[in-house]
This record gives C-alpha cells, structure tokens and sequence, in this order.
C-alpha cells in the first residue's frame, strides 16, 4: 500500500511542478490559481512521502519519489511546454524509468 502512496505522492510532485510552469506563464489572479495549485500539490505530496516512508526505506522512497516527479516533470514539460526532444534527453530520462524500477525490486 505504501508503494501505492509513494506512487501518488510523485503524481503530485509532477503537480507541483506543473502548476509553477503554468504561474510563470499567467498574470493576475490566474498566476495566483496556479501558486495556490503549487501549494496544494505540494502539501498532498509531502503528507503522501510521509506516509510512505514510515514503511518504506527513506532513501529508496526518496529516491523513486523524485524519479517520478523528474520523469513526468520531462514528459509534462514535452507535451505542455513544448521542450525540446532528442536521443539523448529520451535516453536519460529511460534510464532514470529503469533505475526506478529497479529500486522498487531490489527493496522487496
């Protein structure tokens, strides 16, 4: 259930990230949504890492917990934002899905 929890919590982490990409973007009460959504995401997130990590290795959860914030961050950023995409970014960012992985097996 935990790894559930830590799974959520990284969502949330993507949250957090997007919603600061979208205030840098907006003026106005529109910028202030979107910091409210920023403050929101990451509080969820926190109490979720929390959660998790009262079972969980700390610096495994910790680690899978910022892998899934950096991985959906890249993917959120390429559709949303229109970053860049080449071999190499697309190489790394699957390195980082199979070491993520690989935490998740080897604490079993």
């Amino acid at each position: 259930m935990n790894w559930v929890l830590l799974f959520i919590a990284g969502l949330f982490e993507m949250g957090f990230a997007t919603c600061l990409g979208k205030a840098k973007e907006s003026t106005g009460n529109i910028a202030v949504y979107w910091y409210g959504g920023f403050l929101l995401c990451l509080t969820i997130s926190m109490i979720l890492l929390v959660k998790a990590t009262q079972t969980l290795p700390i610096g495994t959860a910790y680690a899978v917990w910022t892998g899934i914030g950096a991985v959906g961050t890249v993917l959120i950023g390429i559709v949303i934002f229109k970053d860049p995409t080449d071999f190499w970014r697309l190489f790394f960012i699957t390195t980082l899905i199979v070491s993520i992985i690989g935490l998740k097996l080897a604490s079993n």
